[in-house]
This record gives structure tokens, sequence and C-alpha cells, in this order.
């Protein structure tokens, strides 16, 4: 992937925890120009969001930017989401960045219509990492985070897996 190309991109909690899981957080930083997640969302992580082989992985990732935000969080994204998703939001949005990186349902459909920003969830940036060649198979990869206990819908699967040419 040309440098030129990549982007910026704020991720919350849950695609960390599936790839530290997996000691492959490396493709985020061969996929994206800065990887940032807000504060409130190192702290989910920090105090027990993530397996002790995965913080270790999260924690030597010292790429990874983190970053306050500049305003208190926002009643209503505060209302509608858990505080890793609507900090995620917006971040996004005081810091013009347009790609964020959310699993949940409900955060990504608020992150995508309401703020217009865009949406990737893990299985996505899996598909993305393979079409790189910074992953070899998706397949493998689903079921090693599967089996260190994160849960991706068997719909999802199935659709990555044909985006990915493995089914």
């Amino acid at each position: 992937m040309n440098s030129n190309n990549k982007k910026d991109i704020i991720t919350n909690t849950g695609p960390l925890i599936a790839l530290a899981s997996i000691d492959r957080l490396d493709i985020l930083r061969n996929l994206f120009k800065t990887v940032t997640v807000p504060e409130a969302v190192h702290f989910e992580l920090l105090e027990g969001g993530i397996s002790r082989a995965g913080i270790n992985s999260y924690q030597q990732a010292t790429w990874i930017l983190v970053q306050p935000l500049m305003k208190p969080l926002d009643p209503l994204l505060d209302k509608m989401l858990d505080t890793g998703e609507a900090s995620v939001i917006q971040l996004a949005c005081e810091n013009q960045v347009e790609r964020v990186l959310i699993d949940e349902r409900k955060g990504r459909r608020i992150a995508r219509e309401i703020y217009q920003l865009r949406v990737a969830g893990t299985a996505r940036i899996l598909v993305d990492a393979k079409r790189n060649n910074f992953l070899d198979n998706v397949q493998s990869t689903i079921i090693q985070m599967k089996n260190n206990g994160y849960y991706i819908h068997e719909t999802i699967v199935s659709y990555i897996l044909k985006e990915a040419g493995e089914l």
C-alpha cells in the first residue's frame, strides 16, 4: 500500500482487543497513517478490557496515539452509546478524521448516518489486510480471534470470507 494513500483512523476497544489477542496490531499500523484511540478507550483497555497477552501487545504498540477529547463528551452521544464509542465518534469529529473503526452495530450506524463518518469493523480490516498482502488467510485469523473469546456473528464471517475470496 502506498503510504500516500494511507488515511488516519480512530478506533474503539473491540477491534484492538480482537487484534491484540492474536498479536496482530501490526495490521493497523500497515493499513493506516495514524491509529488513534480516545483516552476513554485507552483506559478501558488498561482496566481489563483485554487479555494479559493482548495487553502486552497493546502496550508495545507505542505507535498507537492516545488523545484526550478537546471538549466534554457530547451528552447526546453519551446517552446513545457507551463511552468508548461515543468518544471515538467525537474525537473523529474534533480532529476531522473521516474514518473510524467500530464493531458494535449501533455505534457503526450512528457514526455513519448521523456523523457521516466512514466506518469499518475488524472483519473489514482483515479483508483489507489480505488484499494488501499483510495477511495470508482471513478465515484462520477469525478462528484465532474467536478461540480467544472474540465474537463475530456468522453472517458477517460468511460475508467477509466471500469478500476475501475464501468461500
